[in-house]
């Protein structure tokens, strides 16, 4: 459907709704809201509108639902495929207001928020009462926690905790005809009509606008040891993720690290604090968790002697928070780190997690094949491989002409093996051309059905994970 463009006379309805000062036509806000952390792409809207309550978002979807002006939701701004940018102009609808912790419920173990507050900031809140709400993002220190619920985030320690749909209980949400509804209930157990709360959890802003969250929460654990393995293999690596695993072993996290991306890492953080031995290949960074240390380090003992029977160096066991900081830290900024050296894609690849060996072995001949390096890393606990793909010396028309194409021989690969082409980034704009690998005709129609009966105007997050 055509969309109509932004007049005065919307700016001058939009003022009625919301403070003047909170209708952003400046260059400097346009300019913000035109880019997120997917690659060097930029999409400038008409507008910026930064809603505070309820009942201003549905006024804002509502009016522009009836003129047909397309709304791109936004948080924090730190996704990895391009769900933020708002492709067709319109309107951003800038939702960093929306930042309060508003009932912390200690005897259902529940809280309920608003989406624009910092994960990491509501998991330190928490923790003051002795609550702990497990999915932690790579970019926890920024992303916000609505964005998390709408990608279905997951992070390092989704291998024993679960990711955020694991947490989402209820949800409030704005409709795009401006229509207010809660999703759920806030109980533990719901079999009541279909799953609301779930379909809105992973749908990247494009049936409903987020505007209150109910989570489900835990006890706080009171210990952790954490050892960092390197290997002189990486296929080797990724062998001994299954093996710990297959010896009954749940670790709290365990991450792969590819040689490149310590190697990077570290420079980016200007850090010296890990000695990498020339033939080192890769590591995993293991963690353990629980509230008695006997058995932490029982585990950890038992996880040392079954990565002993691959080429491993030194292990290093972090005996310091500050040292245990430094190596999270580490695998943290890895994806900052690869930004900062080259023009990249990062592919966001997931499989069962036996088949880790063989996908790490596909990804290495596909960019011979293709001419692309690649530094991998990820939440090998569950299968998850971050493919940062470097252009370095490729050529603009093999980035733009053949690279897809080895792309698009990885995903068909991945899915064979009985994964998916994104774990936890999401599909948003730069993955939906590739949404016919991983589903057929007729779960692709499915699909829009859904986001048609949402959204029949289609105004909301236009351009994203389905082709029109």
């Amino acid at each position: 459907m055509p969309f109509n463009k932004i007049t005065p006379d919307d700016i001058s309805f939009f003022k009625t709704v919301l403070e003047e000062k909170y209708v952003l036509v400046d260059e400097e806000n346009l300019d913000r809201c035109a880019s997120d952390q997917t690659e060097d792409l930029r999409y400038l809207p008409e507008i910026v509108l930064q809603p505070g309550t309820t009942g201003e978002v549905s006024a804002v979807m509502k009016y522009c639902n009836d003129r047909m002006i397309p709304v791109t939701p936004r948080g924090a701004g730190t996704g990895l495929s391009g769900g933020a940018l708002p492709v067709h102009g319109g309107v951003a609808l800038d939702m960093k207001r929306f930042d309060k912790i508003l009932h912390v419920d200690k005897r259902n173990f529940q809280v309920t928020t608003e989406p624009s507050v910092i994960t990491q900031v509501l998991q330190e809140h928490l923790k003051t009462d002795g609550l702990f709400y497990p999915v932690d993002p790579a970019s926890k220190g920024s992303c916000f926690i609505g964005g998390n619920v709408s990608e279905n985030s997951g992070g390092p320690r989704a291998v024993k905790y679960g990711v955020v749909k694991d947490y989402v209980l209820n949800l409030e949400i704005v409709l795009p005809n401006g229509e207010i509804i809660w999703t759920g209930a806030n109980v533990l157990k719901n079999a009541t009509g279909y799953n609301l709360t779930q379909l809105i959890v992973g749908s990247e802003g494009t049936l409903g606008v987020i505007t209150k969250i109910v989570l489900r929460l835990i006890t706080a654990v009171k210990h952790d040891l954490l050892l960092l393995v390197p290997f002189r293999s990486a296929v080797e690596a990724c062998a001994a993720v299954n093996a710990i695993f297959v010896a009954g072993i749940t670790p709290s996290a365990l991450e792969f690290m590819e040689r490149d991306a310590l190697e990077w890492s570290m420079r980016y953080v200007q850090s010296t604090g890990i000695d990498l031995p020339a033939d080192i290949a890769a590591h995993l960074l293991i963690e353990v968790d629980g509230n008695y240390m006997d058995e932490l380090y029982r585990d950890a003992e038992a996880i040392s002697q079954i990565v002993q029977v691959y080429d491993i160096g030194e292990i290093l066991f972090a005996d310091s928070h500050e040292q245990k900081q430094m190596l999270w830290t580490l695998r943290r900024k890895v994806g900052e780190a690869v930004k900062s050296n080259s023009i990249y894609k990062e592919e966001d690849t997931v499989v069962p997690r036996a088949e880790l060996p063989e996908l790490l072995q596909i990804i290495k001949t596909l960019g011979k094949e293709y001419g692309f390096h690649s530094v991998c890393y990820g939440h090998a606990g569950d299968g998850n491989l971050h493919v940062n793909i470097v252009k370095g010396d490729m050529s603009d028309a093999d980035w733009k002409t053949k690279l897809p194409e080895g792309i698009r021989k990885l995903f068909a690969e991945v899915v064979r093996m009985g994964g998916t082409i994104s774990g936890e980034h999401g599909i948003g704009l730069v993955q939906k051309e590739y949404m016919d690998i991983a589903f057929n005709d007729v779960q692709m129609g499915l699909m829009r059905q859904i986001k048609h009966v949402f959204d029949p105007n289609g105004i909301l997050n236009p351009g994203k994970i389905i082709k029109s």
